[in-house]
């Protein structure tokens, strides 16, 4: 029997709801459609083997995609660091986006500092078009121009300024540089959950409840959390913090094989918004 037939055969007022119900239910279910500029951003040949090898880790696409990325997009990365993201979000924004890369303050001859500037260097055709700010302790340089920024994204990075003791004036320059309505992504290492604070997250960990209350404070609204990067295997106790784990591996090759099994740590993943 046909789904028209079988509705005629249902009273007029319950066949409306239930097509209603049957439409809206059909329209749940249809997937996002694919960025596939984003998928070859990650699957270019610019990605360095030893950034690429983390992305079972670190799973690129899906927590893009949940930050709400498209190649128009304004884009801030704090601290970039190494650059993982710098690879994919470079080729992905060049020709209709604009990506600047909010590195931290640091000494010349700083390896980190080097190895970066190395990148940028390295291909002009993909990383000419970054324009490179700052953000430091005091966090008082703009990280781009006053509510110019879609997405302002900083990945493992809260700790730090918990630690160094200026959260709230980070939140500050992010909600200043981003439009109304943009968005505030933020990944970091996730404590536990049953367990005080440190409120200087000396360990690398955060309480996710903990993380959430302080955005919001800055004026963010909460949209939501994804488990892209959960890993239940992280009890969030090591005898070196976070950094135990890899890719760190701060005992060197004291207990390795325990910890790489472990893997990554256990990461939460939020969304904010700037209220329009």
């Amino acid at each position: 029997m046909s789904r028209t037939l079988a509705l005629r055969l249902i009273k007029p007022g319950v066949a409306c709801a239930l097509a209603l119900s049957i439409s809206m239910l059909s329209f749940a279910a249809e997937p996002a459609p694919e960025d596939q500029a984003l998928r070859a951003a990650i699957a270019g040949s610019q990605r360095s083997p030893r950034l690429l090898a983390r992305d079972s880790a670190r799973h690129p696409y899906e927590e893009l995609t949940f930050f709400e990325i498209t190649p128009r997009s304004t884009v801030v990365e704090i601290w970039p660091g190494a650059g993982y993201w710098t690879e994919i979000l470079a080729p992905y924004l060049i020709d209709h986006g604009a990506y600047y890369a909010a590195v931290e303050p640091r000494r010349a001859a700083d390896a980190a500092a080097t190895a970066f500037q190395t990148k940028l260097d390295s291909d002009k055709t993909i990383y000419g078009r970054i324009t490179v700010t700052e953000f430091g302790a005091s966090a008082a340089a703009a990280v781009a121009p006053d509510g110019s920024a879609d997405l302002i994204l900083t990945f493992r990075n809260l700790h730090n300024w918990l630690k160094q003791g200026n959260t709230a004036e980070a939140l500050a320059a992010f909600h200043r540089a981003l439009k109304p309505g943009g968005i505030l992504g933020i990944e970091d290492h996730r404590g536990q959950r049953d367990g005080p604070q440190d409120p200087q997250a000396l360990d690398g960990y955060i309480r996710q409840d903990y993380a959430i209350a302080l955005v919001e404070r800055a004026g963010f609204e909460f949209v939501a959390a994804s488990e892209i990067n959960a890993n239940p295997k992280d009890t969030a106790n090591w005898p070196k913090g976070v950094w135990t784990l890899p890719p760190t591996f701060a005992l060197g090759d004291t207990d390795r094989e325990r910890y790489a099994a472990v893997g990554e740590a256990d990461n939460f993943v939020l969304k904010f918004r700037k209220p329009r």
